[in-house]
């Protein structure tokens, strides 16, 4: 077990790297730099190469990669190009936003998720399921923004009760951004809820299915000992791994949903540098991102051998 681990842990430490030089790498072809951006149509061969040798720009990609890596090993992302302030500052307090957005959603969401699918799962082709079902399909089948929209339209403008776009400053106390970030979170519970459900509805299903199981039905064990002791737990552990997925792309930013309800978020900042053509904000970004999905990602697999005794055995 202990070998695996540490296999795991190296296989993620060497999945950054790549990441980080194909972040490094990506945001280099990108068209323009931010001395093109900056200068805009009053740019001159002389002026650009001056702005470039002042910003760094002009030292060689590699020189540029292997210092920006070694910042970042120590914590040190770098100034912002745009902005004049370190990169560190600038994500933190986007970031103190995104997770209060994703993290809301995610205590709402994931439990609402398990619940609704397990009942389905148990109800499988009676009135329960058919509803659950149905109402998953529907909000699967809308983008996020069709559902922010409705709403905004919904709660905003037919019975203004609620902001339709975050008015606060970035740096607002938590107490002051709560208001905001209503509708957001409900948009993204009705997406996490939707996808995770019919997830575990066909786990339930799969495993309350199983030879073991009917056996246990057979032999007279009580139905609720089944489910509870024997059918969930089993059910339940195939969707740890997704489950971490979606925590990801919490913490990834939520993009769509940032830029429609205006919401200061690591999302909206990544937008921003792109079109500033901010390098060290947009590598930081992507790379916390990155990070983001292959840590968690290993979490759930330590989580899922840790539950699960047969894994535990077969890595061991």
């Amino acid at each position: 077990m202990l070998k695996y681990i540490a296999r795991r842990f190296l296989f993620s430490v060497v999945t950054l790297l790549i990441l980080s030089l194909v972040v490094f790498i990506g945001v280099e072809l990108l068209p323009g730099d931010l001395a093109t951006a900056f200068l805009g149509r009053e740019a001159t061969p002389t002026s650009l190469a001056s702005l470039r040798a002042e910003l760094g720009l002009d030292r060689p990609v590699l020189e540029r990669y292997v210092n920006w890596l070694g910042d970042a090993l120590h914590g040190d992302l770098g100034v912002s190009l745009a902005r004049n302030r370190p990169v560190n500052e600038l994500i933190g307090v986007r970031m103190r936003n995104t997770l209060l957005l994703g993290l809301t959603a995610g205590f709402i969401g994931l439990p609402l998720a398990l619940a609704l699918g397990v009942i389905a799962g148990l109800t499988r082709d009676r009135k329960p399921d058919i509803w659950i079902s149905t109402i998953a399909l529907v909000l699967m089948t809308l983008p996020e923004f069709v559902t922010a929209t409705f709403l905004i339209l919904l709660f905003a403008i037919t019975w203004p009760i609620l902001p339709a776009v975050t008015i606060v400053s970035t740096g607002a106390p938590i107490k002051e951004m709560l208001p905001n970030i209503v509708l957001p979170v409900v948009t993204l519970t009705f997406v996490m809820v939707a996808h995770n459900l019919r997830m575990v509805r066909t786990n339930v299903i799969d495993v309350m299915t199983s030879d073991y199981v009917q056996m246990a039905i057979l032999e007279g064990v009580p139905y609720r000992r089944v489910v509870l002791r024997h059918a969930l737990p089993n059910a339940l552990l195939p969707t740890i791994n997704l489950l971490a997925m979606y925590i990801a792309w919490l913490v990834g930013g939520l993009v769509i949903i940032e830029q429609v309800f205006n919401y200061p978020g690591i999302g909206t900042l990544m937008i921003q540098a792109v079109h500033d053509r901010d390098i060290p904000v947009v590598q930081s970004v992507i790379l916390l991102v990155a990070s983001a999905y292959v840590l968690l990602n290993l979490g759930a697999d330590l989580l899922t051998m840790v539950l699960n005794p047969r894994l535990r055995s077969m890595r061991g």
